[in-house]
């Protein structure tokens, strides 16, 4: 459909300040808000002036007249549609969430749903559509639902091979509820397709444990360990309580003596940089991180001294000792492990923050073993905007390490013999739904348990049993019938100031 004629107060490539347009909303949410009466225009014409001023790559922003789209089409359109040399979109994570939700997630991890991470491994029909782990206090736990169930069939309709537009509004409306009290029926079954049952599920608010399992002594398969114990951590969410949650982690591995750590960040797609910054310090402690820094924000050629959201003047960002007052009280003395190496379990879903805690040790000379899948490639950064009840991300920040890098726009990729400063020690692994997380046998965890015995990849369990590749029904794109389309995102996909 072809846009209406250009406004006639619409100048190519002249801008106005952000503020000039800021609150004015189509539709003002009332008392308690700074919303006054404006127009869809006046809510694009802010989009376009704040993507101007702060968005990384605002020079490839092609210039489009307010007025000829609607909200979120003009939003689509405030952003680089250039590649990586690899083929990849340069700016893969531009979305929005409702203000309201976006606050309540971000700060308690509270969110409507049933309380169980989906996968889906195969993107077009036959599809599989997989339950990767299940909040411990949820529906889905209720229902018995464990990491590897499948489902089959989601209020009647085929997960498998639906493929009308009909069926894929009812699988989206299933799988990602919009408002608790929802009852969807799914029909699922084990992993090794045992026990297919029926279950209804009622969408409610699901507060997320972003550090779910903590084990300080993890058995080896071999029974051959080295020094001290083996120490894991699934760590799921960069969300406010996770200070607290981390604390508490660190503060039991600590008195447990380990002397490794394998550090879960499968499903970890981003948040809070100060949570990574401080997870960071945590696994290098004090000495290793005298005198160095955790990461750089640069943002684009406009701002080249001071952060234009903050105000504080850019300076690099050093480890942080103590916590920041997220869920425990501010200047608290964060413990620490003082390791040399940590083993970090990765898939296309590591993100961001995820990634900042990789790419800040590996400035310290802290090694990194990476086991699993690339991760997704984002060292960039943005400051979540509120305006008119949405509440933008935009791309506005890069980070770099305490030597400089940050060029990881394709991920970190595992290799037994990197070459390129993206390449990071370490072996490929499918992961693995037929056992639980922290399982010692389960596929990620047991490369990681081999690769201590052995020193390399060679060694590591082969599985049989999962041989598809991951794609994440939260990183991947929207995509046509007849393959699920994504209804919103889950979690945060990036570094959030």
């Amino acid at each position: 459909m072809a846009p209406p004629p250009a406004a006639s107060d619409f100048q190519q490539g002249i801008f106005r300040a952000s503020s000039v347009y800021e609150a004015m909303c189509a539709s003002p949410r009332g008392a308690g808000f700074p919303d006054i009466q404006g127009t869809r225009e006046d809510e694009n014409n802010w989009l376009r002036a704040w993507s101007h001023d702060l968005y990384l790559w605002y020079d490839e922003i092609n210039d489009e007249d307010p007025q000829a789209f609607t909200t979120p089409e003009y939003f689509d359109l405030m952003k680089t549609f250039e590649l990586t040399p690899t083929g990849n979109s340069k700016d893969q994570f531009h979305f929005t969430f409702d203000s309201e939700e976006w606050q309540q997630l971000s700060q308690s991890g509270i969110a409507a749903g049933y309380g169980m991470e989906l996968v889906l491994s195969r993107s077009t029909p036959p599809r599989e559509v997989l339950a990767a782990f299940v909040e411990p206090v949820s529906p889905a736990a209720a229902a018995g639902i464990t990491r590897g169930n499948r489902l089959l069939l989601a209020d009647g309709v085929d997960v498998v091979n639906g493929g009308t537009q009909a069926e894929v509004d009812t699988l989206n409306a299933a799988l990602f509820p919009d408002d608790i009290n929802e009852d969807h029926e799914f029909v699922l079954e084990n992993f090794d397709g045992s026990n297919r049952r029926t279950v209804v599920l009622t969408s409610a608010e699901i507060t997320q444990d972003p550090v779910p399992v903590t084990i300080t002594s993890v058995p080896t398969a071999s029974g051959v360990s080295p020094p001290g114990p083996v120490g894991y951590v699934l760590f799921n969410s960069h969300i406010a309580t996770a200070e607290l949650a981390l604390v508490e982690a660190f503060e039991a591995l600590a008195a447990a003596n380990v002397t490794e750590l394998v550090l879960d960040l499968r499903y970890n797609g981003g948040g809070f940089l100060d949570i990574a910054n401080q997870l960071s310090f945590m696994i290098a402690g004090p000495t290793a991180t005298q005198n160095t820094f955790f990461g750089e924000t640069q943002f684009n050629d406009k701002h080249p001294n001071v952060d234009p959201v903050s105000g504080r003047t850019l300076q690099p960002e050093p480890f942080l000792s103590t916590t920041q007052g997220f869920s425990l009280a501010s200047g608290t003395p964060l413990p620490s492990l003082d390791l040399s190496r940590v083993f970090v379990l990765s898939t296309d879903h590591t993100c961001s923050a995820s990634e900042a805690i990789i790419n800040g040790l590996r400035g310290i000379g802290i090694e990194v073993v990476l086991i699993g899948a690339s991760t997704c490639g984002k060292p960039y950064g943005f400051y979540p905007t509120d305006n008119c009840g949405t509440t933008y991300f935009s791309i506005q920040f890069r980070g770099v390490n305490n030597v400089g890098f940050g060029d990881y726009a394709d991920g970190f990729i595992p290799s037994e013999a990197p070459i390129e400063p993206f390449e990071v020690l370490g072996c490929e692994a499918v992961d693995d739904y037929s056992r639980a997380l922290g399982d010692s046998e389960e596929l990620m965890l047991a490369t990681a348990l081999s690769f201590m015995e052995h020193g390399d990849c060679a060694s590591a369990p082969v599985s049989v049993s999962n041989n598809t590749q991951r794609q994440s029904l939260v990183k991947a794109p929207r995509i046509d019938q007849p393959d699920i389309q994504l209804s919103k995102p889950r979690g945060m996909p990036g570094m959030v100031k």
